[in-house]
């Protein structure tokens, strides 16, 4: 696209107009249970949400991972993949990923002008209604919906961003839902319950979809267990698939993983814990059931399987930045995420100091947070993300003294300074052994990889 076509505008500054433009409209955590206004913007896009087959997955935490992993199986397997998931790191394209790399700026920019015109039509038709304009994540799921079969890709794989039954994504009929561990998390929007949270998360499961679900409490379980007599097939974590067994390796872990197939022997996942195990073995049970296209399951090529995972990255999850002292970011941002955290650091990592950098949004349990963090770090430094729903510091230190008591809670007022009082505090006692933890907020997490560099979409990226 020339500047010409762009009003003048360069992509760079059309990009920009447009994620400002889309940012004005009601956020992702603000939304209505209603599937109206998707449901006819797809339908004037001619159901563009139809047109390829779909692994939907959602869960508590975990969803990303899985979503990034069971892509890039089954890109390794020759098809041409749709990836969406949320939120996004450094750039809003990161959310809309084709054959593995964010969306380009010039396709972008040409997306939005092909499909912004629907969604003006149904701005205007709710207004009319006196309802309110299409969310921010609405119209991203759209314009995703739009780009994969605009490419076309042959598999889309949908993360939900919040829930399921009412989520934006929920137009799809999905070939294969994936439900991972559920636990307590956006219970403002979600319930304050597990039962009503597994409520919510079941409402992916369609006519026909074969279900992929994992061990979850009793709680969730039966209110899940009401709802798959509408799938074709479950699939379930400790009966029909497992890890068999994790050891430690270079950058990663050496899996085992069993499926109702076939049992894979040392297949390398360049990602640390326990709980990417986990996420790695629904993400090839997912796999299994979306090739198998209605069929008798069967095993994978091991190779194919190898390659599929070894080229997984996902960026925020137990991410290193820098060495010396070595800086580690997780997006980690609730009770259970923390606890599979420190698991997770605790099995990977030999530091002799370690201290946190800490935000939470006011939505959060920020209490249930800091005491997962207590027993993993020596010291913590509590400030506030970019975020203008970030919990003030001085608040947060308030709760943190009440875990870790004053003596080890320092307060920084935002995140430049909170990095440099970390990092003084890692390497005042030890040099070699000391390391800093962002943790507490995907918002940190991402102003954190932006202070220090970390790789952003280019430009170029897929161009659909």
């Amino acid at each position: 696209m020339s500047e010409a076509d762009l009003g003048g505008l360069s992509l760079e500054q059309a990009e920009r107009e447009i994620y400002a433009h889309i940012l004005s409209r009601s956020p992702e955590h603000d939304f209505e249970p209603k599937l109206d206004r998707v449901l006819e913007a797809c339908t004037l896009l001619g159901d563009p949400q139809h047109a390829y087959k779909v692994i939907h997955v959602t869960g508590t935490n975990g969803k990303t991972s899985t979503a990034r992993m069971t892509e890039s199986l089954v890109r390794a397997h020759g098809l041409r993949t749709g990836l969406f998931t949320s939120p996004h790191l450094s750039s809003v394209r990161e959310r809309i990923a084709i054959d593995g790399e964010p969306i380009s700026q010039e396709a972008f920019v040409r997306l939005w002008a092909e499909v912004a015109p629907f969604i003006r039509i149904v701005d205007a038709r709710s207004a009319d209604a006196g309802g309110p304009r299409m969310s921010f994540f609405e119209v991203l799921a759209v314009l995703a919906f739009a780009a994969f079969a605009d490419a076309p890709v042959d598999v889309a794989v949908i993360e939900v961003g919040m829930g399921g039954i009412w989520d934006a994504t929920n137009v799809v009929d999905a070939d294969v839902a994936v439900i991972g561990p559920i636990a307590l998390d956006h219970e403002r929007w979600l319930g304050s319950s597990l039962a009503e949270i597994a409520t919510e998360k079941a409402g992916i499961i369609k006519p026909n979809s074969v279900v992929v679900l994992a061990e979850q409490a009793d709680t969730a379980t039966d209110v899940i267990a009401a709802n798959l007599p509408r799938a074709r097939a479950v699939i379930r974590e400790a009966e029909d698939l497992e890890v068999v067994d994790r050891a430690a390796a270079v950058g990663g872990q050496l899996l085992t993983l069993r499926t109702p197939s076939a049992t894979y022997e040392g297949v390398f996942v360049p990602l640390l814990g326990a709980h990417q195990a986990r996420n790695a073995s629904m993400a090839l049970a997912a796999v299994e059931a979306l090739l198998a296209d209605g069929g008798d399951l069967q095993s994978l090529a091991g190779d194919t399987v190898e390659a599929g995972f070894a080229a997984v990255t996902s960026p925020g999850r137990l991410e290193i930045l820098r060495t010396s002292p070595t800086i580690v970011v997780d997006a980690a941002h609730n009770p259970h995420g923390i606890g599979a955290l420190v698991e997770a650091v605790e099995e990977s990592f030999a530091f002799s100091t370690l201290v946190g950098v800490v935000a939470v949004l006011d939505d959060k349990d920020a209490d249930g947070i800091l005491a997962g963090l207590e027993s993993l770090l020596d010291t913590v430094v509590v400030t506030r993300s970019s975020s203008p729903r970030a919990i003030d510091p001085d608040q947060l230190a308030r709760v943190a003294t009440t875990h870790f008591g004053e003596d080890r809670v320092v307060t920084a007022a935002d995140v430049p300074s909170a990095l440099d009082a970390a990092v003084q505090l890692a390497e005042r006692d030890d040099d070699i052994g000391g390391g800093v933890l962002v943790v507490g907020s995907i918002t940190l997490v991402a102003d954190a990889r932006t202070l220090l560099g970390a790789d952003k979409p280019s430009r170029h990226g897929a161009r659909g």
